[in-house]
């Protein structure tokens, strides 16, 4: 399933291009900062399996006022990198594959 095109933004990685987004507003979950920010990558031209990032920091939007940090471009290269060396293959079909890089350690799929 492609991400939506609204609010997403392009970075290329090493020379192919990636769409990625954060969602607007935070789940439930995420709201309430029991559950921390993900964001989902794709292939910007031919997209397959969507990468979906949990990172260590609250949503930006929760209801609670928890400090937050922007998710920087530099960020989304890095989580890129790696997935792609833990056999992230963003042009092919499957289902999502998940980076998980809360509580300060990284594991995937």
């Amino acid at each position: 399933m492609a991400l939506v095109k609204k609010g997403s933004r392009l970075i290329t990685v090493d020379g192919t291009t990636y769409r990625w987004r954060l969602r607007g507003r935070p789940t439930y979950d995420q709201g309430l900062v029991q559950s921390p920010l993900t964001y989902a990558v794709e292939h910007a031209d031919t997209p397959g399996t969507t990468l979906v990032i949990t990172t260590d920091q609250p949503h930006p939007s929760n209801w609670l006022g928890t400090q937050g940090s922007p998710v920087l471009p530099a960020q989304v290269a890095d989580s890129i990198r790696a997935s792609l060396t833990d056999g992230w293959t963003p042009a092919s079909p499957g289902s999502p594959f998940h980076l998980d890089q809360s509580e300060g350690s990284v594991s995937s799929h």
